[in-house]
């Protein structure tokens, strides 16, 4: 195996002079979603404690299973207490910059810490991967997995992910939106050309997708409120189906869920 000093040698000069960064986050707060949106220097700089009290951060970002995503290497360089948390000023260096968001790293992690001591954990970290080109969003997981946010699906949509639109343009089905705000849902139809990925498209470009209620919203509350949209996949069909048996299969649902009475649907 090859260990991660063989792919960044500039590394174990000054292994004291670094904390190693495992970041997972919680629900709602992926710090992956937050690099597929270059919003992750932002992330790692809010913190509840003073976390990065070494001089540089090398920062690895949870992709799978004891599988850590290379987010690049920083520098700390201030720290200020603001009311309910620390903010860092980084700066990210030129270290190793080819392989952000190309190197997979893979390192057993049997303990909850994420702020390590590099020279304690450095020979434990090993090459898995490195991608071809930057990973730009989280590969499709399948259709009964699928629960993303309108930030995720904004990804997905404007950088074509392949595996996500050869598995949403191939099917028929029925969605759920969920407000994570209220718990008030909106059932909606995928058929057509395309189907689900022309559909959800709609969605990524404007939040709404047409639909009047969740139009109304973002008219009255701004459009940033579509981040609290979250999509999943309540049931698909073959391709052949026609679409007048989606549609019902749309009703259904929303019988079920009772998304006329109390969500979003009008009809």
């Amino acid at each position: 195996m090859i260990n991660l000093i063989k792919i960044i040698p500039e590394l174990e000069p000054d292994l004291k002079k670094y904390k190693v960064h495992i970041a997972t986050g919680k629900k709602g707060n992926n710090p992956l979603i937050a690099f597929f949106n270059n919003k992750f220097k932002e992330w790692q700089e809010w913190q509840s404690k003073r976390n990065f009290e070494r001089e540089y951060i090398l920062s690895l970002i949870y992709y799978e299973p004891n599988l850590w995503l290379f987010a690049g290497i920083y520098r700390s360089i201030s720290c200020q207490y603001k009311i309910n948390h620390y903010d860092y000023d980084t700066e990210l260096l030129n270290i190793a910059q080819e392989y952000i968001g190309r190197l997979i790293v893979r390192f057993d992690r049997e303990f909850r810490a994420s702020y390590l001591k590099l020279e304690n954990h450095y020979d434990r970290i090993y090459l898995s991967e490195i991608l071809k080109e930057r990973i730009m969003v989280m590969k499709f997981q399948g259709y009964e997995n699928v629960k993303i946010s309108f930030e995720e699906l904004k990804s997905i949509i404007n950088s074509n992910e392949i595996t996500w639109k050869t598995a949403l343009e191939n099917i028929k089905g029925v969605y759920l939106i969920c407000d994570r705000l209220n718990g008030k849902k909106y059932v909606g139809s995928a058929y057509g050309e395309d189907a689900f990925w022309s559909r959800w498209a709609q969605y990524a470009s404007n939040g709404h997708g047409g639909n009047i209620d969740l139009k109304q919203i973002l008219s009255e509350k701004e459009a940033d409120y579509a981040k609290n949209f979250q999509f999943s996949i309540l049931e698909i069909r073959a391709k052949t189906t026609s679409d007048d048996e989606i549609i019902k299969r749309e009703s259904y649902w929303k019988d079920i869920l009772m998304t006329r009475q109390f969500g979003y649907n009008q009809n």
